[in-house]
């Protein structure tokens, strides 16, 4: 065993950082964007199913629902909601075909940006985890959106 200078940390393991890492602040995505929308979790994971289908039928949905928790109204609240939308009026002979909304494009894009090192505002404005009534819980997810953008700045000061 070699000795070290008094004074000196020695690291015993040299790392490199993962190439994907997206995942690491998922939870904290996913709970500003709950409290944000106002989407439960199964209602955003139908979301991200359905951003990268084109048309569907309710069946499609219906079958992939079936790996969530039971909601028998998320069909139609989704519909009613403006999450997805109808794409075309069923007809005789043929089934009606859906497709995500903007607005439910548009959540599912912001929440790939932040997943991909955008930070989250920390303002009341915008962001009703910043707002001054919150929850317990709101409040860990706020502090938790602080440590994420401070990871974020940190890591793009180092790539410059």
């Amino acid at each position: 065993m070699r000795k070290e200078r008094e004074g000196t940390v020695r690291q015993n393991y040299n790392r490199t950082e993962p190439n994907n890492d997206y995942l690491k602040f998922y939870r904290v995505v996913r709970g500003w964007a709950k409290a944000k929308y106002g989407l439960g979790t199964a209602d955003l994971e139908m979301l991200y199913f359905l951003h990268s289908e084109q048309v569907f039928k309710k069946e499609n949905f219906k079958e992939y629902e079936q790996m969530m928790s039971w909601d028998k109204n998320r069909f139609q609240r989704l519909l009613r909601e403006g999450w997805i939308q109808t794409w075309r009026e069923g007809r005789r002979g043929q089934a009606a075909l859906y497709d995500i909304s903007h607005k439910g494009r548009g959540v599912v894009n912001t929440i790939y940006r932040k997943l991909n090192g955008q930070e989250i505002a920390e303002t009341q404005v915008g962001n009703p985890l910043f707002k001054t009534d919150v929850t317990y819980m709101r409040k860990i997810y706020r502090n938790a959106v602080r440590e994420m953008n401070k990871f974020i700045r940190q890591r793009r000061r180092r790539a410059l």
